[in-house]
């Protein structure tokens, strides 16, 4: 198949998923001539689907099409964005404006909602919607057993992780921000943004990754002000990244324990083809208070860069002067 093969294919196949369309034939189907109508359809089908089994042969075709569409757009290693810090223990932060679906890292963060499986709104512009249409229907499906076993909405300030799977990072970081309807948060709120950076950097930290990629969490659908958002976020990632340096030179003054084989020793993973989430070579450590996937590395100290992605020319200066204020 071809990209456009692949696109018509798989918008039948979620088409049939409704009782109207399931015994309908090609030609019945309402899929459109235009290419970026078609784009267009697949990706409502895709924000609406609900986190439902999936076939080997669906998830076969939408990661060759994904694959291919990932093909064409402009990736940015994190690497390659200049550093606009260096704190003592080396570590960079870095501003970088562009689509955090094309940045390649360990992991991004997304800026999720309470129910953690995603925006359900057809073609919605959040950031939640387009990392689950980048990252494909596995992503829903492995947030959708994340909240299964936690048996709750995820509370605010709290980070999930889950793998990548067709985006450029090899994981997602999940975090819910407060909800500021009046546009002024109280100090309460403004911890609950702050708890939401710490998260992800203690599961990025947890898990072995090196470098993360920060949207400006809750300043958008959930209209915390940009501004002291950013100078929170800097803040905290600053003071984090500060404290888990000292907690490294601490550790490295004391005595290594030697691991025991129980400790060491391997789980299953978490591929399972019933539900279509396929073996990432990552297991489940059934903490679901913290996360639900564990790559079994835990070094003291990983985290070699922090980026802050922001979409805007608006953003892009206020981080740059939130910079310049910091220093």
């Amino acid at each position: 198949m071809d990209q456009r093969q692949r696109r018509i294919w798989l918008i039948g196949q979620l088409l049939r998923e409704y009782p109207e369309y399931r015994d309908a034939g090609e030609a019945d189907l309402p899929i459109p001539h235009d290419h970026d109508e078609q784009r267009q359809l697949l990706r409502a089908l895709q924000n609406v689907r609900p986190p439902a089994p999936v076939s080997e042969r669906f998830l076969h075709v939408q990661d060759e099409y994904l694959g291919g569409m990932l093909a064409q757009r402009a990736i940015t290693d994190a690497d390659d964005v200049p550093p606009a810090e260096t704190l003592r223990s080396g570590t960079t932060l870095a501003i970088w404006q562009g689509d955090i679906t094309a940045l390649r890292c360990d992991a991004i963060v997304n800026a999720a909602n309470s129910g953690l499986t995603g925006c359900y709104a057809p073609n919605h512009h959040c950031i939640d919607n387009a990392i689950h249409t980048a990252a494909g229907v596995q992503l829903r499906l492995a947030c959708e057993r994340i909240m299964e076993r936690q048996g709750h909405p995820e509370p605010v300030g709290q980070a999930k992780i889950t793998p990548g799977f067709n985006l450029p990072a090899r994981y997602v970081l999940h975090t819910v921000g407060p909800m500021i309807p009046t546009g002024d948060p109280t100090p309460d709120e403004q911890e609950q943004l702050a708890d939401c950076y710490r998260s992800c950097l203690r599961l990025a930290a947890e898990h072995g990754l090196e470098t993360v990629a920060f949207c400006s969490i809750s300043t958008g659908e959930f209209h915390f002000p940009a501004e002291l958002a950013a100078r929170i976020a800097v803040r905290t990632v600053h003071e984090f990244l500060s404290r888990q340096s000292a907690q490294q030179q601490s550790a490295q003054r004391q005595p290594v324990q030697p691991r025991s084989l129980a400790t060491a020793a391997p789980t299953a993973g978490t591929g399972t083809r019933n539900t279509g989430i396929r073996n990432t070579g990552i297991r489940n450590t059934g903490t679901a208070d913290t996360n639900t996937y564990d790559t079994g590395i835990h070094p003291a100290n990983t985290i070699r860069k922090v980026i802050f992605d922001v979409f805007s020319d608006r953003d892009r200066q206020i981080y740059e002067r939130v910079f310049a204020d910091h220093d």
